[in-house]
């Protein structure tokens, strides 16, 4: 097992790509490797994973005042309503003394979601690139392992609507509304899952959030007794005018030896409504459609960074990759992943084009760097590398902010800021840094630390290049060399589970649970993906798909060694069935 520790000085380091940007290419050591007893420890350099930004505004009140199209920001002295009012019954609220204005409209009812309100109701196409899973009654939609540091970027236009606290893990809690001639007050009392498996505490700690609506348009957000310390706070309006300002653009040579869809030819980048930077990167032939499995592992890069155009030290690459869909029953086509980008890409002819707004680290920079590249293949291989530019930024305004220290600052068309933990660190660069100092000599990797990273669930999920020349289980090798080896390590962790999870627990303080170890089952689960419901039956020569990923819950699958009863099922999933002797 692999214990990581990172050193003080971290906290004032320069933030890196999300995970699942920073989880592709190969790996590198990050940190120096000694053998402590059983156990490999790690000790991350300086600058190996962005440094945590946790919430600071607790015992504060946000105001933000409309001015022109958009607000200015305040933080201010507490100001909190007592009295409560009624609890909310249901998501929906009806205002009966006013209408409120938001987002080019006024609005006379809104939704209560856990930490958030919104207006109307998202697009299908918000929801989906939002991953699906929000907050109790709709919200801002957030996947399971969403990263409080880059998800806020994906609410801009996923529906209208203010952020008092939105992150994943929250539970419903209590919810009030009041209304008054002149404004609406929503309370929260919530708090972050306990005592469960993906929980950091055994007992519930109660958080009070307050979001004030007056009938001007001004928004207050008030924090009375926060334990939590990630999430997304900010206001929301639509952007979506699509008015394009051409910024610049760069041409690259032909190269007759790369497939025409990989040749870049040009790259061309504007500002889309004062607020994104577009990029449209245009190839020598037509990109591949969706519906052409080839597609699987095609990848576009683009790198920001103030100076550096070595796409492997930027400091924020966006992510165009196709896949040909399948797998969890996802669609073909192109998403797009990065810090500030938005998913949906779109291809006409020989075009594909994103749009993202400017990682914080760059939001303020007067110039930045641009570079380019396409890959393809299983491992990566680059196949052209375009010509890159350096970039005069005009037109952009910042949208993550830092709401701790604005004093009536803007006015800023969309005003957030998203609270994290430190940064997950990447795995292959945990297996590179091990296995360069040690050897290509693990089959599996299970990673502690004395931190917590930017997850909302204490426990993690697996990952690996799948080595070992196993045959019969459902998958195959795949890019081993990324995580430094040559074929032997198998799976691993994807982040480390910290110290203060009870997922790293031998047992319940209760003593509920004596004989039940939370970290064993941790590691037996997630190795065990390794073996287990990639694989499929054959039966009478139809192929019957057993997973994937977990066993499909019609699977029979009682548990070989029980903990409590005979039909308990397995650790992976799937059911037990009884015979009811019946016929």
């Amino acid at each position: 097992m692999t214990a990581l520790r990172r050193l003080p000085i971290l906290l004032a380091l320069t933030a890196l790509p999300s995970l699942a940007v920073a989880q592709r290419g190969p790996g590198k050591p990050i940190g120096k490797v000694t053998v402590i007893g059983n156990l490999i420890h790690l000790e991350l350099d300086t600058g190996a994973i962005a440094p945590e930004r946790l919430f600071d505004l607790d015992h504060r009140t946000l105001r933000f005042t409309p001015a022109g199209k958009g607000y200015l920001v305040e933080n201010t002295t507490l100001k909190w309503e007592a009295d409560f009012g009624p609890a909310l019954a249901g998501n929906n609220y009806a205002l009966k003394q006013f209408t409120f204005p938001f987002s080019g409209k006024s609005w006379d009812s809104f939704n209560v979601a856990t930490g958030s309100v919104t207006f109307g109701v998202p697009t299908g196409a918000a929801q989906a690139a939002g991953g699906g899973r929000g907050s109790r009654g709709g919200g801002f939609q957030m996947e399971r392992y969403a990263l409080m540091q880059t998800v806020g970027a994906t609410f801009i236009n996923m529906v209208p609507g203010i952020a008092a606290y939105a992150k994943v893990g929250l539970n419903g809690g209590q919810r009030f509304v009041k209304e008054l001639a002149d404004r609406a007050v929503v309370t929260w009392i919530v708090n972050e899952s306990a005592g469960g498996i993906q929980a950091f505490t055994w007992s519930p700690i109660a958080n009070r959030i307050q979001a004030t609506l007056y009938k001007t348009g001004v928004i207050e957000f008030s924090y009375n007794d926060i334990s939590v310390r990630d999430g997304v706070v900010g206001v929301f309006p639509m952007v979506d005018a699509g008015v394009t300002k051409s910024l610049a653009q760069f041409a690259d040579a032909e190269d007759a030896s790369v497939a025409a869809h990989l040749d870049v030819r040009n790259v061309k980048l504007s500002v889309v409504d004062n607020l994104f930077l577009q990029a449209t990167i245009e190839t020598r032939g037509a990109v591949l459609p969706a519906s052409d499995p080839a597609i699987n592992g095609i990848v576009y890069r683009i790198g920001l960074d103030k100076s550096s155009t070595d796409l492997a030290k930027v400091a924020a690459t966006w992510t165009i990759r196709g896949a040909a869909g399948g797998r969890g029953n996802a669609p073909p086509g192109y998403t797009a992943t990065g810090p500030g980008v938005q998913p949906t890409v779109e291809v006409s002819g020989n075009t594909i084009t994103i749009k993202g707004l400017l990682p914080g680290s760059l939001s303020n920079t007067p110039r930045i760097a641009v570079s380019v590249d396409a890959s393809s293949g299983n491992p990566v291989a680059v196949a052209d590398v375009a010509m890159s530019t350096n970039v005069a930024l005009s037109g952009i305004e910042p949208a993550e902010i830092d709401l701790s220290s604005t004093k009536n600052s803007g006015p800023y068309t969309v005003a957030y800021e998203g609270f994290h933990w430190p940064a997950i660190p990447r795995s292959n660069d945990v297996t590179c840094s091990i296995i360069q100092a040690l050897g290509d000599k693990f089959d599996f990797f299970a990673m502690y630390s004395d931190f917590r990273v930017d997850n909302p669930e204490g426990g993690t999920p697996s990952t690996g290049p799948r080595g070992g020349n196993v045959t019969g289980i459902g998958n195959t090798q795949r890019d081993a060399s990324s995580y430094c080896s040559k074929g032997q390590l198998q799976f691993m962790f994807v982040q480390p589970v910290s110290t203060a999870a009870i997922q790293i627990q031998e047992g319940s303080p209760d003593g509920r649970l004596k004989d039940y170890n939370y970290a064993m089952s941790q590691i037996g689960h997630e190795l065990g993906h390794r073996w287990a419901a990639d694989a499929f039956a054959t039966v009478n020569g139809e192929r019957i798909q057993l997973g994937p990923t977990h066993w499909a819950a019609g699977v029979h699958l009682p548990s070989a060694f029980p903990y409590s009863y005979q039909n308990e099922a397995d650790a992976m999933g799937g059911s037990t069935w009884k015979e009811n002797a019946d016929g």
